[in-house]
């Protein structure tokens, strides 16, 4: 078991290097791998839903061990408020967003607001580098901005910590019962 992880570990750390050197590789997830479905709520988002529904879709193009879902229960529940835009995340793959209306009055880009917050649920911290192509940078890239996918290295990043987080719930059930299905009450799914 301990080989096996630190065969995973090793795997995704080199894709994760030869994406960032701009080297794309394609890799599919074993047919074992469970896939986390996270629930979301956003019928408080306004105007916004829209653009929260097309950060989930990029989202889920982009990474084979999430799915982004509107539904119930919800792990992540979206707002609207005059302030800047923000996520508090209680816990990977949990937490609230709100669609702070300041940065798009300032003209940054709906759609990439959304998958950026997104983003920050899913695990990935704010890189102000100032590139566009990076999702992550936020408004550290140029107002003009409006690229809404994460980079390689991003979506790389995602998946490994799905993955290292479908195999501890799976790890952690009691021998001869092993499941990749967490309880529903979470609002997070295996399946």
């Amino acid at each position: 078991m301990l080989r096996q992880r630190t065969v995973r570990a090793i795997l995704a750390t080199v894709t994760v290097i030869l994406s960032l050197i701009g080297v794309q590789v394609v890799a599919t997830a074993p047919a074992s791998a469970a896939v986390t479905t996270i629930y979301y709520d956003a019928s408080r988002a306004g105007q916004f839903a829209t653009n929260f529904a097309q950060a989930a879709q990029i989202w889920n193009s982009s990474v084979d061990n999430v799915r982004l879902q509107p539904g119930s229960p919800a792990s992540v529940v979206i707002y609207v408020d005059s302030g800047w835009p923000r996520a508090y995340v209680t816990r990977l793959g949990a937490g609230r967003i709100y669609m702070g209306t300041q940065a798009v009055d300032q003209g940054y880009d709906r759609t990439r607001i959304a998958t950026h917050e997104w983003g920050h649920i899913l695990g990935l911290p704010d890189r102000r580098t100032g590139l566009c192509s990076d999702l992550m940078s936020g408004s550290s890239a140029p107002v003009s901005c409006r690229n809404a996918y994460p980079s390689a290295a991003e979506a790389a990043r995602v998946d490994q910590l799905f993955a290292r987080a479908a195999a501890t719930v799976t790890d952690q059930a009691p021998s001869g019962n092993r499941s990749s299905t967490t309880g529903a009450t979470s609002g997070v799914r295996m399946s």
